[in-house]
């Protein structure tokens, strides 16, 4: 059975997914609202913090969620000039020696739907333990969830919960991915950010209706890929990151995706490209790495069949978006940093993955029914880290 939501159609199976992506525009708006309101208790926790010429910033979270933080750490660090590293839960638990082997003041920033996945809390505790100094920021979709729950009231943590309906119920993680990723950059980014959340959710309303979709996403799928290919560079290249395993997980591994950075791809990724590949390269807002990917969708335009290769870009309006159909653009967002172009771009990535796994007569909502892969990761054991 498939039924319309007015921008999507809905096949059985893809109820929680179709709506977690069409609602991301309004839930940024609320994220802004929570931002703000919180704005007070978040500047007496992390003011006097990035004053300190010494604080070391670590972005963590597993999955998705270390996506965000290599999304964020290029800018943050830009933006409070100090070292700010994106390092994963499933790096800090398996390796705590060596992704904390310098004993300065930290802030650990967790990004976690749930707060529930084993690596989540275990890399607090690992930081509390090795640290001597740590502040524990976190940012989660799940009020109920453990990482919120020990680290609320604590006076080295501040707790910044996402609106409820962040916290998806569908497999992949698409809204909650956006609005912590947001917060974050509202909380940590300072005034430069104000007012890009409304420009934003007016972007991404403008490219999810079923015609804008079905021209977009739709006909990057009617062209049957076996590979996908997503570049960018700085935040983009998290992006590109986040974007290759969204299609992955949706069509249960169906799909080979690759992601790198404009730059990086020619030094042997290159190698997955045949006639069955399509490239989605993000452009930067930045006039001089906008050059770089500029260049890499040029030379694939010469490695691949005719409208293969895809660029997403802001609507400049310089005429070096390209144009016709395979010149996806976000309106708007000229000027934006590319931390804040990534959270409306990625949507397009989010729509290739429900439009593949749909077309491969899948659940998005669970297109792992056999448990292979869980919502929450399990079978994880954490070992005791001996001195």
């Amino acid at each position: 059975m498939t039924t319309s939501t007015g921008t999507l159609s809905v096949d059985d199976g893809a109820a929680h997914t179709v709506r977690e992506i069409t609602q991301q525009p309004d839930l940024w708006r609320e994220v802004d609202r929570i931002v703000a309101a919180s704005r007070e208790t978040l500047d007496a926790f992390l003011r006097p913090l990035t004053a300190r010429g010494d604080l070391r910033v670590v972005l963590t979270g597993a999955g998705t969620s270390a996506f965000a933080g290599r999304v964020l750490q290029p800018a943050l660090a830009r933006d409070l000039g100090r070292r700010v590293d994106a390092v994963a839960t499933t790096d800090l638990v398996a390796d705590p020696r060596g992704c904390l082997a310098e004993d300065v003041p930290t802030l650990l920033v967790s990004f976690a739907r749930s707060g529930d996945s084993p690596e989540s809390v275990a890399a607090t505790v690992l930081a509390d333990r090795m640290l001597s100094e740590v502040h524990h920021l976190v940012i989660t979709c799940n009020e109920q969830g453990r990482l919120a729950r020990e680290h609320t009231g604590r006076p080295s943590s501040h707790v910044l919960l996402m609106p409820p309906a962040a916290n998806d119920r569908g497999f992949a993680m698409t809204s909650s991915f956006t609005c912590m990723t947001l917060a974050a950059l509202l909380a940590l980014g300072g005034e430069a950010y104000t007012g890009v959340a409304e420009r934003l959710a007016a972007a991404v309303e403008s490219i999810t209706g079923k015609e804008a979709v079905d021209r977009t996403a739709g006909a990057l799928v009617d062209r049957a890929p076996e590979r996908i290919v997503f570049l960018g560079s700085g935040s983009l290249k998290g992006l590109a990151e986040e974007s290759a395993l969204k299609v992955v997980e949706l069509t249960g591994g169906a799909l080979v995706t690759v992601a790198d950075s404009s730059m990086g791809f020619r030094h042997g990724p290159k190698a997955v490209l045949n006639d069955r590949t399509v490239a989605v390269v993000y452009l930067s807002n930045d006039p001089y790495t906008r050059r770089y990917d500029l260049d890499i969708a040029a030379e694939l335009r010469g490695n691949l069949p005719p409208r293969s290769v895809v660029t997403v870009s802001a609507d400049l309006g310089d005429g070096t978006e390209g144009s016709g159909d395979d010149a996806w653009l976000l309106p708007g967002l000229g000027g934006v940093p590319d931390v804040a172009l990534a959270l409306s771009a990625v949507v397009y990535a989010q729509l290739i993955a429900l439009r593949a796994s749909q077309a491969r007569g899948l659940r998005p909502d669970n297109p792992f029914p056999a448990g292979e892969v869980n919502r929450v990761v399990a079978g994880v054991t954490l070992h005791e880290l001996r001195d």
